[in-house]
């Protein structure tokens, strides 16, 4: 006869729930992230007609 209760797992199966580490939804913010900074490189390069390192003055 099998065991009325159920087992409850300890650990999570969904890979969003780790509370630190490369999950998915890290990946998902650092490349939105990286896409914003790209973006705002190339919007600086255009408006301004310098590069990003002559707009700082390091070259």
């Amino acid at each position: 006869m099998p065991n009325p209760k159920k087992t409850i797992p300890s650990v999570s199966n969904s890979p969003n729930t780790a509370p630190w580490g490369f999950t998915p939804q890290s990946k998902i913010w650092n490349g939105r992230f990286a896409m914003i900074g790209f973006l705002s490189v190339v919007l600086l390069e255009v408006f301004s007609g310098k590069g990003v390192l002559h707009f700082w003055g390091i070259l």
